[in-house]
């Protein structure tokens, strides 16, 4: 029998209620998520240097510099977001 969109949202509403209510720690719960994500210096670390060939100064440099250029681009497209929906 075939699940509609509806049920399936129900169920996964009903299971991270269920998931979080067992979960003690919660910041240690996400701390792996958080450290894997853009907000994350390590994040841009990794990305800007995968081989580890940058120095220190250069490399912490060039992640800042990634990180800034990813939220400039996220804050643009937001407020194009925004524009387009009060034209139409």
């Amino acid at each position: 029998m075939p699940v509609s969109n509806a049920d399936r949202r129900e169920l996964a509403r009903i299971a991270a209620n269920e998931r979080w209510a067992r979960e003690r720690d919660r910041t240690a719960a996400t701390s792996a998520a958080r450290a894997a994500g853009p907000g994350s210096i390590e994040y841009w670390l990794k990305r800007v240097d995968p081989d580890g060939v940058m120095s220190d100064a250069d490399r912490l440099k060039a992640a800042g510099n990634a990180k800034a250029a990813f939220y400039a681009r996220l804050t643009r497209a937001g407020r194009q977001a925004r524009a387009a929906k009060r034209a139409s």
